[in-house]
Formats: C-alpha cells, sequence, structure tokens
C-alpha cells in the first residue's frame, strides 16, 4: 500500500503549488535516484518557488547558470548551509537529489505551502498594507564606523541619491493619494448596493465585473483553479506523513553512498561564499555581521556561565557557614530563590526579542457610515460584527505618534553631529566652515 499512497502524496503536492510552476510527479521520484534527467526541471522549480517568495520577476527564457547562482544565495540566506549544494556546477547539468533534500527543507521549515498560498491568493476586495511595527535603528548601525577606505563614498553622490530618492518618493506617494481618492469614491457611489451589509460597497472588482460581465469567466476560472488548489493542499496534509517516510529512505541512501559523511574542504568552503557574494553584494557584509553576532552572544553564554557558576560558589559558601538555619526555612528559601531564577530565566528571551505589534499585514477596505458623517475603516477580514478590525483613524493617530517620534531622534542626532563638527572645527586655525 505504500506504492500507492506515495504516489498519491505527491501528486497533491505538486496540484498543491501554484499553476505556473507546478511540475509532474516523475521528476520528484526520479530525483531520489539522482537521475541528471531530473536536475533542469528541480533547478527551474527552486528557481520559480523563490522568486514569488523573494517578489523578483522571472520569465521562461531565463538562463540556467543564473537560476542557479540566485537559487544557491536564497537557500544560504534562508539558513541552508549544505555544502554539497553549493559545489554543484552552474550548468545545472547534476544533483537532482541534493535539490530534491532542499525542495523538502523549505517544504518544512519556511512553510512553503502555506506561503504560496497566501501570495498567490485571489484578491475579491480592496487591500491595503498596514504596519506600524518599530525597528530598532541602533541595530541597524551597528558596525557602520569600522568601514575601511575602500567603502568610503563621497558625500555629494549621497546626497544626490537622497534627493533622488525623495523624488521618488513624493511620486509614489501622489499616486497612492489619487488611488485612495479613486477608491472612495467608488465605495461612495456603490454605497449600500452589496448583499452583504457589512460591507455595504463594491470593490474595484466587483465594479468592473458589473459594468463589463463577460469578464466573470475568467474570475470564475480563477476561483476553480485556487479551490482545486486548495483541495489538493488538504489532501497533502492527509498524505504528508508518508511523504517524510520516503524521504527518510533519501536520506538513508545519501548516507549509505557517503555523501553526508564528506570533510568540507576549505577550498570549498571558500569557494561557497564568494559565489553567494556574486549574486547578492552584500551578503558578504550581512555574513560578517552574523558572525560578529555570534561571537558576541558565545561570549556572553560564557560570561553567564562564569557568574552563574561564581554565584553558586558563593551561595555554597553562605550555606556552609550559615549552619544555624534550620533545614525547613533553608528548603522554603531555597525554594523562593529557585523560583525566582526561572521567572528570570523565562523572561530573558522575551527581552532580547524585538518587539512586535499585531498590526501588521494585510486589510481589506471597507467604507463606514454608522453615523450621519462616513467614516473610513480597515477591517483584517469581514466579520458579521459591525465594527471594524481596525480603523484608519487609528493607524493614522499611531503613526502620526510614530513620526512624532522619529523627527525628536533626528533631531537629537542632528544636534550631536553639530556638537562633533564644532569641536572638530575648533582645532582648525584659519578655517572657516559653512554648513
Amino acid at each position: 500500500q505504500r506504492g500507492p499512497a506515495l504516489s498519491a502524496a505527491v501528486g497533491a503536492l505538486c496540484r498543491a503549488l501554484p499553476p505556473r510552476c507546478r511540475p509532474a510527479p516523475d521528476p520528484l521520484r526520479r530525483a531520489r535516484f539522482d537521475r541528471p534527467q531530473a536536475s533542469l526541471d528541480l533547478w527551474r522549480l527552486l528557481y520559480v518557488l523563490l522568486k514569488q517568495i523573494h517578489g523578483g520577476r522571472w520569465t521562461e527564457s531565463d538562463a540556467i547558470g543564473g537560476q542557479v547562482r540566485f537559487v544557491k544565495w536564497a537557500l544560504w540566506y534562508h539558513g541552508y548551509g549544505r555544502p554539497q549544494l553549493q559545489q554543484l556546477p552552474a550548468d545545472g547539468s547534476r544533483g537532482s537529489r541534493e535539490l530534491l533534500l532542499a525542495f523538502s527543507w523549505l517544504l518544512h521549515s519556511l512553510h512553503l505551502l502555506e506561503q504560496l498560498l497566501a501570495l498567490n491568493r485571489l484578491q475579491t476586495g480592496d487591500q491595503t498594507s498596514v504596519c506600524t511595527c518599530e525597528e530598532d535603528v541602533a541595530s541597524s548601525q551597528e558596525g557602520a564606523g569600522e568601514a575601511g577606505a575602500e567603502d568610503r563614498v563621497d558625500v555629494r553622490y549621497l546626497q544626490w541619491l537622497q534627493g533622488r530618492l525623495r523624488l521618488q518618493w513624493g511620486t509614489l506617494h501622489a499616486q497612492h493619494q489619487e488611488q485612495c481618492k479613486l477608491l472612495h469614491k467608488i465605495h461612495l457611489f456603490t454605497s449600500g448596493s452589496h448583499m452583504d451589509q457589512n460591507l455595504g460597497h463594491f470593490s474595484v472588482t466587483e465594479t468592473d465585473l458589473i459594468r463589463h460581465p463577460e469578464n466573470c469567466k475568467q474570475l470564475l476560472q480563477l476561483l476553480e483553479s485556487e479551490t482545486m488548489q486548495l483541495e489538493a493542499f488538504l489532501e497533502w496534509k492527509q498524505l504528508e506523513p508518508v511523504y517524510w517516510q520516503w524521504m527518510e529512505t533519501v536520506l538513508d541512501d545519501v548516507a549509505e553512498e557517503g555523501s553526508m559523511c564528506e570533510p568540507q574542504d576549505a577550498d570549498g568552503e571558500k569557494r561557497r561564499l564568494p559565489e553567494v557574494s556574486s549574486c547578492c553584494p552584500w551578503a558578504a557584509r550581512l555574513a560578517g555581521q552574523m558572525d560578529r553576532v555570534s561571537r558576541d552572544l558565545l561570549a556572553l553564554q560564557e560570561q553567564l556561565q562564569q557568574l552563574v557558576a561564581q554565584r553558586r560558589a558563593a551561595w555554597w559558601e553562605k550555606v556552609a557557614a550559615g549552619e544555624e538555619l534550620e533545614k525547613e526555612k533553608f528548603s522554603a528559601t531555597a525554594r523562593k530563590i529557585q523560583e525566582s531564577v526561572e521567572l528570570k530565566l523565562r523572561a530573558l528571551p522575551r527581552l532580547g526579542a524585538p518587539r512586535k505589534n499585531q498590526r501588521h499585514g494585510s486589510c481589506r477596505l471597507v467604507l463606514r457610515s454608522k453615523a450621519p458623517g462616513s467614516q473610513r475603516g480597515m477591517a483584517g477580514s469581514v466579520s458579521r460584527e459591525a465594527v471594524p478590525a481596525l480603523s484608519a483613524a487609528g493607524v493614522i493617530r499611531e503613526l502620526q505618534g510614530r513620526e512624532a517620534s522619529l523627527q525628536r531622534e533626528l533631531q537629537q542626532l542632528r544636534e550631536q553631529c553639530r556638537q562633533r563638527l564644532q569641536g572638530i572645527a575648533q582645532g582648525w586655525q584659519g578655517v572657516i566652515c559653512v554648513s
């Protein structure tokens, strides 16, 4: 019974993938035996899937060399550090089993199918993205002063880039404002026409279907395709254990051939990272920052272990010296101290984790007119409740507060920079500095 179940699992997995990159089940089955005929298909599969995750554009005519470089970079970026994959040739002629392992790793670690279903979801309502998460500016600026002479850039070039960025940002902002005005007109003119009273108005897609009814057939085909993909995903979730049992046999085959026990030679390790950094210029700098963070974490861990050992030794010295304490009182005190230490240890990951805000993601624009004056609102999901999950006025107030906080921080940085420049200029005799 394992053969039919495995075929059904692989077939459901392929059907759950987006239509444009949906592979046939045969290349996955041939990849177990490391057949070179399946290599090109799997390189293309990983290339298209990772391009969709990273929001990049791709065409059928992309060269195989570029596909291989991008797949190696993206897998290294997501944490897949198997050197056998990085050492595969750039022409994509072999390595189908390694690509099958990488594909399965993406399925498990990145929840690949769930991400693709969310990205390729057919949107019939007017969506907008809301993000009020705060980013740690200090951590992004760490290591900025360690740049060498070769990394220094002319200030005038930076000023030109800043001006160009402001121009493009202003153009984008004007286009977004125009889009909001048009959306408001559509929502206002179609108010009270929708069957769902919680919405009350049509979206752009629904308005286009009313004006052009012939487009309903195309929308129906897209909905049917998405429904089939969701049904295949449900079937895959039922048959997923069969697939992972099959992958265990693939790992056993790799271990028998000794490919997992090969030592990592220095030449291969040196050759891997430059190839990745050639596809992404900032990859080497990111790798250096990650190495520094890893070293800092190891040093902090060693310091913490030493501090714990010292505190423990001092405590046992106090215990040995305080023999007059009763055993019951000592045990109660020890329990309280142990509970306090456990609470502090539980709080450490939360203190080190970045602060997150729940207001992040895609929301549907809904025009609310409960009072005589209409009010716009945003709801994360259309429900039976009359109150929206998120109001535009609240988001605007929160963003304005965030803007004021950033402006204060900018003024502080400017004042620090001005004081520093004054201190430098005082050391120059006979020189006048004009800002």
